[in-house]
């Protein structure tokens, strides 16, 4: 061992505490101290920081480390710091510091005490930061997430590409590191590249999370989504955990839901002022909130080591986005589990998103989201996918059921001969198309490619029709993976069949491969789709009738007042045992469980230990009250004492529209009062009625009415006066 790697590692306990270094991180620092660029692709949590930090600390001067995110300046700054006596060991210099501020720092980096300077692309464009610099002694510039400077990385910023002019102009031969942790071959070329780095070494690490376990699941609706989710979470125990989704009125919606289900959640989205964001930051990483529903503004830098769960409501953008924010989970090696939610119409909205794109944009957004799509749709291991798709083999015996479909796999098919078909079908194409039109050509689909370019004159047009898309984007898919074809590097997503792949085509092997899942035919994405219920319990629903007769009797109010049968049957399927479970039931507002609610919880308890039933985990989701904005504009007219008339036209409503409206609203448990809308109705005709809902064995109108009729009463007045009844007596 050389008197230098020594030196290093005196260095690394003097500065850090640790007593040796993980996987490359001591070759990269001699690299960065010998003056040599390099590159260094390395997953989160496996210590990129550290590669430019040590070196910094123990070189002459100031290294300057650009990075993307104020928040994430912040954040290592105050790590740094916490390993030096003194504050000034480090500093960042970007658009939320004041003059008198900017001034202190480029004071102490003048005295040179100041070791690493973190500063914003932005910051690196204004002449005067870039004249001090010029007379500051640079170390070496540390460029961080540098898969911004590349157009195919998952966060581009444009002004990543001037970052080369920008160094050049401070002085010659300045080293440059670039760090990133999500980086495909194409993306790695155009670091190089756009840094143009000379001599450079490449230092990349394994992409393997061994640690996290990754599941993709059929998103079914709002309701079972929510309710899955629950079940995630509550099944481990209520851990730390991240949310992403795509819009900010998600994160919201679903923290509040969280939240009334007994899930401490804290919504986070870039449209919160930062303060707000800086408290929700704080409040996660101190375990106040154990849930963050986050849109991707969350995420970048934020080091809580114990986080356990990652759930994708929405589907990401990339592969490199999903990547990075699974990346979140088990940062401490411990284990971690990444689920998505995915259903196609989910993709068609992104697809919306780009089609006002620049074509260039829109194509290769179009090239992300179909990596994506077939990573949820693959029924392979999905580590092998995801190490893959970054240029990474691996052999998926390793998995060890750390995917669902390793841990639940599904049935393999031979496919020896449609591989060769698939290739052949490639070459055919002139390798000069991507996987979508290699697809259209099999199954015979008429498309812009087939139509102008009459690749449906070509032999093998169509030839694959019968077994349709999905399958053959499986075969497609198991050939990449099988290195039998690669996308090419600088026209990314444009399929070459390999020297493996033309040694197949003229000997063809046995292969067999599970075909991708078609979510197509799960019905999916409905807005509500139906929750299962489990059997009702007849016994208790006896019970429950009989408890609803007595109190009935003791309150003076028909039995239907008390509880509807709907409410008793729901009650029998899921054994509520406290008020918050009661109310959630279907038809018992919290007012209504407050007013009647007591001895039927007692009733159910009592009934639940007795037996000794299991109630379901999952029982009921606790719901957001939801008022459409027609139903609190009916509750506010008739506040004011709007005529209904009025109300109708207001909202464009037909009469039996707005009756059926008033009814949900009482029906939900809130009280309306409508007297004044039967001022017009003789006092004996609203009494008769009520008389007749006092009585009745249900709140039936057609049954009121057939009783009724005989008396000229209404059917206005027998509507409006069983609105008034149900208002008044059920609530």
């Amino acid at each position: 061992m050389s008197e230098h790697v020594v030196d290093l590692q005196e260095a690394l306990k003097e500065y850090f505490g640790f007593t040796q270094f993980k996987g490359d991180q001591e070759e990269i620092i001699q690299t960065v101290m010998e003056g040599r660029d390099s590159l260094v692709i390395m997953p989160t949590g496996g210590g990129k920081s550290l590669c430019y930090q040590l070196p910094a600390l123990m070189m002459d001067g100031t290294a300057i480390i650009i990075s993307p995110l104020i928040a994430l300046m912040k954040n290592q700054v105050d790590a740094i710091r916490g390993y030096s006596e003194g504050d000034i060991i480090a500093h960042f210099l970007n658009s939320s510091l004041g003059r008198k501020e900017i001034a202190q720092v480029k004071e102490d980096i003048a005295s040179g005490a100041t070791k690493l300077l973190y500063v914003a692309p932005e910051t690196l464009t204004k002449e005067e930061n870039l004249e001090f610099f010029r007379n500051t002694r640079v170390s070496f510039v540390a460029v961080d997430e540098a898969h911004c400077i590349s157009e195919w990385g998952h966060d581009f910023r444009p002004e990543y590409r001037n970052i080369r002019s920008m160094i050049e102009s401070i002085g010659e031969n300045i080293p440059v590191i670039a760090l990133t942790a999500t980086a495909t071959p194409k993306v790695q070329t155009d670091i190089v590249k756009s840094l143009n780095m000379r001599n450079e070494r490449k230092f990349i690490s394994s992409f393997n999370r061994p640690n996290l376990y990754y599941e993709v699941r059929p998103k079914l609706g709002k309701d079972q989504t929510i309710k899955e989710i629950l079940q995630i979470l509550k099944g481990k125990g209520g851990p730390s955990a991240i949310i992403y989704v795509q819009a900010r009125k998600t994160t919201e919606e679903l923290a509040e839901m969280l939240n009334l289900n007994g899930i401490s959640a804290a919504p986070y989205h870039a449209g919160m002022d930062a303060k707000s964001r800086a408290h929700v930051q704080d409040s996660f990483l101190s375990e106040e909130v154990k849930v963050i529903c986050a849109t991707i503004a969350f995420g970048m830098g934020i080091d809580k080591p114990d986080v356990r769960v990652v759930i994708h409501y929405d589907i990401p953008k990339s592969i490199e986005n999903y990547y990075q924010e699974t990346g979140r989970g088990g940062r401490d090696g411990l284990e971690g589990s990444c689920y998505a939610f995915y259903a196609p119409k989910d993709i068609y909205k992104l697809e919306k998103f780009l089609r006002d794109k620049p074509v260039a944009e829109r194509e290769m957004g179009g090239q992300l989201l179909e990596e994506v799509v077939a990573y949820a749709e693959t029924s392979s291991c999905r580590r092998k996918f995801l190490l893959h798709y970054f240029g990474e083999d691996f052999d998926e015996s390793h998995c060890d059921g750390y995917c669902d479909n390793c841990r639940y796999p599904k049935e393999k098919h031979e496919v020896k001969n449609e591989v060769k078909t698939a290739l052949e079908s490639v070459l055919k194409l002139k390798e000069g198309y991507s996987t979508k039109v290699i697809v259209d050509f099999l199954v015979g689909k008429s498309s812009k490619e087939m139509n102008e370019f009459e690749f449906s004159k070509l032999e093998g047009y169509g030839s694959g029709a019968e077994k349709g898309e999905v399958f053959w984007y499986s075969i497609l898919r198991q050939a990449l993976l099988a290195g039998l074809l690669e996308k090419e590097i600088e026209n990314y997503g444009v399929l070459k069949v390999t020297d493996q792949g033309k040694a197949y085509i003229k000997k063809p092997k046995s292969l067999k491969i599970p075909i991708n899942r078609d979510f197509s035919d799960e019905k999916l994405a409905q807005d509500e789709a139906p929750v299962k219920m489990v059997a009702l319990d007849e016994v208790l629903l006896a019970s429950l009738e009989d408890l609803r007769r007595k109190e009935a009797k003791k309150k003076g109010v028909p039995t239907w007042a008390v509880f509807q049968d709907v409410s008793l049957h729901e009650m029998a399927t899921n054994y509520p045992v406290t008020m918050e479970e009661l109310s959630s039931i279907s038809g018992v507002s919290l007012g209504k469980a407050q007013k009647y609610g007591k001895a039927f919880i007692e009733l159910i308890k009592k009934y639940v230990d007795e037996n000794d039933i299991e109630r379901p985990s999952d029982m009921v989701i606790r719901q957001v009250a939801n008022k459409s904005r027609t139903k609190v504009q009916i509750i506010q007219s008739i506040d004011r004492k709007m005529p209904l008339e009025d109300i109708q036209r207001t909202n464009n409503l037909g009469w039996d529209e707005l009756v059926e409206e008033l009814d949900m609203i009482v029906s939900s448990g809130t009280k309306l009062d409508i007297q004044y809308c039967l001022e017009t109705v003789d006092e004996s005709i609203q009494e008769e009625i009520y008389d007749y809902f006092m009585n009745a064995q249900s709140d039936s109108f057609e049954d009121a009415y057939k009783a009724l009729k005989d008396d000229d009463i209404t059917v206005e007045e027998i509507q409006l006066v069983r609105i008034k009844f149900l208002s008044d007596i059920a609530n």
